[in-house]
């Protein structure tokens, strides 16, 4: 197959392929870039694999970083780009299903592809843009299948992880696993276990964004791989009503987790230790925690102003975007009107702050400086009290009145 047009991100490298080819060695566009460009899907990385040894790449460029050199990876620095390129390689045997346990580079390109996961990701692009396909992956490609290079079961024990990745790759394609690939995950889930959480979770979190997501996750339960993801064990029944919902896109890992735990039945309180398991960060977590709440109230009325002061906008944005899952009408003009019209957006917009409180009153620092900021921020904000500062400093006056009567 010959490629007529190569995208401009091609074009780009080009250079850096023909200094290799001047120096005596092969080099070809591999990996995810070369299938994407096929599918006339948008470009991402681009990689190059060549028949040069790392120390001959670095002699051909005068700007190179090593990231990856153990690996055969040199990071080539041209012009205002970047580009990775890998020397061909074999891999020995992988004892912990992760990592092989030596890696030697070679002068083939065969060699080199024979140890890809997918057929699909196993092409090399000349840069004249022929397409040597040596596994048929372009008939898999247009039948939409997912299929191992050679033994399925040798990939997968050469790395585990391969096999969430082609999980992934079905919730970003919609393709469907070849049988012999289907039942090498299912007799191999159990590999996972030797797989990182980190890693785990980087292919789970970009399934959860599929457009194909629902049929990822059906797969998902039934190779029983989700098994092997922190937390999900228990859940395969929540996993598979997850995956009869509407199939709609999530635009953030966080509004997926937020439905999944809707359907998990996961309460607030064991949002974050849920997600801790996974080792999600702090940002994610909080943001998962303020959405599942405002998920639950949005679902009992629309937002009003004190809740969207609390949400913020874009979390409320996020929240009615969420609503055509449970047959409700995003609100989201509404919830833009409400919160350009709040008197203010955060508390440190209040016309007064601890210290004036201080000096008005005299009492020593304490609980009772929160306890009154939070009574005029929610005044404020429901609009019972106006943002002046001496109609707060009154308000704070009667609030501690109060107090001392009670």
């Amino acid at each position: 197959m010959q490629l007529v047009n190569l995208p401009e991100e091609f074009k780009l490298a080009l250079p850096v392929m023909g200094q290799i080819e001047q120096a005596g060695f092969e080099a070809y566009f591999v990996g995810g870039s070369v299938r994407d460009i096929l599918l006339g899907h948008k470009i991402h990385d681009v990689d190059i694999a060549t028949s040069a040894f790392p120390a001959e790449i670095k002699a051909i460029f005068p700007r190179t970083i090593d990231i990856g050199i153990e690996h055969g990876t040199v990071l080539v620095l041209h012009q205002d780009e970047q580009y990775e390129v890998t020397t061909f390689r074999t891999e020995s045997t992988y004892q912990d299903f992760r990592r092989p346990d030596h890696v030697e580079f070679v002068r083939s390109l065969t060699e080199d592809l024979k140890r890809r996961d997918f057929t699909i990701n196993a092409f090399a692009l000349k840069d004249d843009g022929e397409v040597i396909d040596l596994f048929d992956g372009l008939i898999d490609l247009k039948e939409h299948v997912l299929r191992a290079v050679g033994n399925p079961h040798e990939r997968f024990h050469e790395d585990a992880l391969r096999m969430m990745r082609g999980l992934r790759f079905v919730s970003q394609l919609g393709f469907s696993f070849e049988i012999e690939t289907f039942d090498a995950i299912s007799e191999n889930h159990t590999l996972l276990e030797k797989i990182s959480v980190e890693r785990i979770y980087v292919e789970f979190s970009k399934l959860l964004l599929g457009k194909f997501r629902n049929q990822a996750i059906r797969f998902l339960v039934e190779t029983e791989c989700y098994l092997y993801c922190p937390g999900l064990r228990y859940y395969g029944e929540a996993l598979l009503r997850f995956a009869d919902l509407k199939p709609i896109m999530f635009t953030t890992v966080a509004q997926a987790w937020t439905v999944l735990f809707e359907q998990m039945g996961i309460g607030q309180k064991l949002i974050r230790p849920f997600l801790k398991e996974w080792k999600a960060s702090n940002d994610l977590i909080q943001e998962v925690q303020a959405l599942s709440w405002g998920l639950r109230v949005r679902q009992e009325h629309l937002l009003r102003p004190w809740e969207i002061y609390q949400l913020g906008l874009e979390n409320s944005l996020a929240v009615e975007a969420l609503m055509p899952f449970y047959n409700l009408a995003p609100a989201r003009d509404e919830v833009a009107k409400i919160y350009a019209a709040l008197p203010i957006k955060h508390l440190r917009e209040l016309e007064i702050n601890g210290n004036d409180l201080l000096q008005k009153f005299t009492l020593k620092p304490g609980k009772w400086l929160k306890d009154i900021l939070s009574q005029l921020e929610y005044q404020v904000v429901t609009g019972s009290l106006k943002n002046d500062a001496k109609a707060l400093l009154d308000a704070a006056q009667e609030i501690l009145r109060a107090g001392e009567q009670n």
